[in-house]
């Protein structure tokens, strides 16, 4: 029996290197896995979602995923057309969506909306992104990217820039990273720097630098993770304004890069990456966001399979 068989996957801060490296050889297998025999991993089974806030990558990828398994889908893409428009509790929508379904990945704006849905529902339940808190799949992508791109991730030199108060998939990647021996540097306007008080963690199992200038280092990264400034988190538009546009990745800064280092980035992006740099060589985000759809098949098979696959 398998670890991940019908358990919530929450936070990140749930998964040592151990498990980690689970997930990592169950997506090995999906991809190399033959279609037919993919397609009875989860035959017979639906997923239900739930995105109270927009989603492409995230809930697309969760799609397919399903699909590839010989699954079916269905949900709440635009939560102006469910119930909750009606003034139906988050609870009771995540208790009849779990009647319906094998498994639920739920999207809220609210931290802690999604330890909370977990408790409602009775079916295994995926946290797909929570407030300002956590992503967890998107760090485990992040992870299976670098190490498929770097062949591994311990020793690397890791720079993360950009909104790093808001961005939630910063201190999932965060977290996740601590089960490894990396140097991480963090990269931000100081209006922009990572929250202390949710760090505490953090800081007992990984050492970081913080500064606001990306130039100055960027020839030592073997990976760069970009993150947008996100618009819709900001309490005032004038500070946004303040900080929109704080680096732009361009060909002049990748020339200045590791011949062999990556460019990551969770996605959408908006003026942080210019559309030049996607064609050379250190631009890995498209192939990040397809290895997003095989990590999260692994999760799926694994949550819905009794016997390892």
């Amino acid at each position: 029996m398998n670890d991940f068989f019908q358990t919530d996957i929450i936070s990140i801060r749930d998964f040592n290197k151990e498990k980690l490296e689970t997930v990592f050889s169950a997506t090995d297998k999906i991809i190399q896995m033959n279609p037919n025999e993919r397609r009875e991993l989860a035959r017979g089974k639906t997923l239900g979602y739930l995105f109270f806030e927009p989603s492409t990558r995230t809930r697309l990828s969760f799609q397919a995923a399903m699909a590839s398994l010989g699954g079916t889908s269905l949900g709440i893409a635009d939560a102006s057309s469910s119930s909750t428009k009606k003034g139906e509790s988050l609870a009771d929508t995540v208790h009849i969506m779990s009647l319906y379904s094998d498994v639920l990945v739920l999207r809220h704006p609210l931290d802690g909306s999604s330890r909370f849905a977990a408790e409602i529902s009775s079916k295994p339940l995926i946290n797909g992104g929570s407030g300002t808190e956590e992503h967890p799949t998107q760090a485990i992508q992040d992870l299976f990217t670098i190490i498929r791109e770097k062949k591994k991730i311990d020793g690397l030199k890791i720079g993360v820039a950009g909104d790093l108060k808001y961005g939630r998939t910063v201190y999932s990647l965060l977290y996740a990273l601590s089960n490894y021996n990396v140097d991480v540097h963090l990269i931000s306007p100081e209006s922009l720097k990572i929250r202390s008080d949710s760090t505490y963690d953090i800081k007992k199992r990984l050492k970081y630098k913080e500064s606001s200038s990306l130039e100055e280092h960027i020839d030592e990264f073997d990976v760069l993770y970009v993150t947008r400034i996100q618009k819709e988190r900001f309490p005032d538009e004038e500070e946004y304004l303040k900080v929109k546009g704080s680096y732009t990745i361009g060909l002049d800064l990748v020339k200045k890069m590791k011949d062999d280092a990556i460019i990551l980035h969770p996605l959408p992006r908006v003026d942080e990456i210019s559309t030049d740099v996607d064609e050379t060589k250190q631009a890995k985000y498209f192939k990040q966001a397809q290895y997003g759809k095989d990590t999260r098949a692994a999760l799926l098979a694994l949550i819905l399979n009794e016997n390892s696959f």
